[in-house]
C-alpha cells in the first residue's frame, strides 16, 4: 500500500524559508516521478515542482529560482526547499507520486506565509 507523508509546513514570515519533506513507503521509490503540488483556499491544485526518476527537474514559473525539489532514493524521501517565501505561497502542499497510470497523494501540509 502506497503511503506518502508530508511534514515541515508551518507559519513563516515573508522572505523566510521552509523545507518540506515527503516520506514514501509501499513503493519502489526510485522508479517513481515525484512532485509537489499546492492548493490555496478556493483555488485549484497546481503543480509546483517535479523530479523524475532520473533526477531531472521542472518548476512552475511562479516559484522558479526560489524553490528547489530534490530526492533521496535510499531514504525514499522527496524534499521541497522553499526560500524567499511570499504571502501568495500560502497553501496546502501535497506530495505526489506517479508511475505510469498509478498516482498517489499525501494528506498535505499547510504552509502559511504571513507577518
Amino acid at each position: 500500500q502506497v503511503q506518502l507523508v508530508e511534514s515541515g509546513g508551518g507559519l513563516v514570515q515573508p522572505g523566510g524559508s521552509l523545507r518540506l519533506s515527503c516520506a514514501a513507503s509501499g513503493i519502489i521509490f526510485r522508479l517513481y516521478n515525484m512532485a509537489w503540488y499546492r492548493q490555496a483556499p478556493g483555488k485549484q491544485r497546481d503543480l509546483v515542482a517535479v523530479i523524475s526518476s532520473s533526477g531531472s527537474t521542472n518548476y512552475a514559473a511562479s516559484i522558479k529560482g526560489r524553490f528547489t525539489i530534490s530526492r533521496d532514493n535510499v531514504k525514499k524521501m522527496v524534499y521541497l526547499q522553499m526560500n524567499s517565501l511570499k504571502p501568495e505561497d500560502t497553501a496546502v502542499y501535497y506530495c505526489n507520486a506517479v508511475l505510469g497510470s498509478t498516482v498517489s497523494w499525501g494528506q498535505g501540509t499547510q504552509v502559511t506565509v504571513s507577518s
